[in-house]
């Protein structure tokens, strides 16, 4: 054995093939090819496993294919751009997806009794969520009566979900659910749903006066990401309406747009449910409320993930208002 092999503690590489005409016997899986597998298999490439995982894709292909001769059965076949898993990589993946988040689950129980039984969770909140929005869904959590360490992350919705699937967040807030075809095991639970206002800084909404929402057609318009569930709805809402806004910016961020309508350059839209928020913070005028375009946000956890005290706590109140 290599003196790096014994710095890692990896063990000799020794023969697993069964004898011809035995039945191959595995009594010790490699965990480290396992979780290379894992994440190559979460991720559906070996080129994006090997950035998540700082290895070179060589690298992952090879412990991979070591995994495969001690398991003596392919774990993915090629198709098109993408890895796909066999019928053997779908139930190794299946097991792999429980050990690892169990690990997780291990390393949070511990760090929770070590430190004095404060409880900490990771939180995710995509881009698209308006920062009030975030701070009512995630103050039920912060009520408890448990000390709490609350870590906050924003970013895109596609790499957030990522992070959850690798155990990264405790849970994501986001506008839209998770694709179980993407991202099976996650699961999306709907925490609250609004109409939406439009705002315009003063100059703008003394200027767009008028029969609304035909004082829309041809006005300066601030519209969130092509990919939002919102936008989608809006250009559904204008095309019944028979209006047609100009684009002055369309942004995934939606702090991002609010500023922009700040300064005058464009009409926006927020939730109804944070109207005096959105007035009193950017001092901005309402032109109009409708209720045809709605948006939701939902949390988004792991299976098992959804037993933590605080995501718990944030799920069961958004429960109680939908409820009432």
């Amino acid at each position: 054995m290599s003196s790096e092999s014994q710095r890692a503690g990896i063990a000799p590489a020794r023969d697993t093939r069964p004898a011809a005409g035995s039945p191959r016997r595995l009594r010790h899986l490699n965990y480290k090819h396992l979780h290379y597998f894992w994440v190559v298999a979460r991720e559906g490439s070996i080129a994006r496993a090997s950035e998540l995982l700082c290895l070179t894709p060589q690298t992952i292909s090879g412990q991979i294919a070591a995994l495969e001769d001690q398991i003596g059965e392919k774990l993915f076949l090629r198709a098109r751009r993408r890895l796909q898993l066999t019928e053997i990589g779908r139930i190794v993946a299946r097991y792999a997806d429980e050990m690892f988040r169990l690990g997780i689950e291990l390393a949070d129980a511990l760090e929770r009794r070590l430190s004095g039984g404060v409880t900490s969770v990771t939180v995710g909140v995509a881009d698209a969520v308006p920062q009030s929005i975030a701070c009512r869904l995630l103050e039920p959590a912060l009520q408890r009566a448990e000390a709490l360490r609350l870590a906050c992350h924003t970013g895109r919705f596609e790499d957030l979900l990522t992070s959850l699937s690798l155990q990264r967040i405790d849970i994501l807030i986001a506008d839209m659910p998770s694709s179980q075809g993407m991202h099976p095991g996650l699961h999306s639970h709907q925490l609250c749903e609004s109409g939406i206002s439009f705002f315009a800084a003063k100059q703008l909404a003394q200027r767009l006066r008028g029969r609304f929402p035909r004082s829309l057609d041809g006005a300066p318009m601030l519209l969130p990401g092509a990919n939002s569930t919102l936008r989608r709805a809006l250009e559904q809402w204008f095309e019944e309406q028979k209006i047609t806004p100009e684009t002055m910016a369309e942004c995934d961020d939606v702090a991002l747009i609010q500023v922009l309508g700040q300064a005058g350059v464009g009409v926006f839209v927020a939730p109804t449910s944070i109207e005096p928020e959105v007035v009193r913070q950017l001092e901005v005028r309402v032109l109009a409320r409708i209720n045809d375009v709605h948006e939701r946000y939902f949390a988004i956890s792991a299976e098992r993930r959804s037993k933590h005290p605080a995501v718990l706590a944030i799920t069961r109140a958004a429960r109680n208002r939908i409820a009432a």
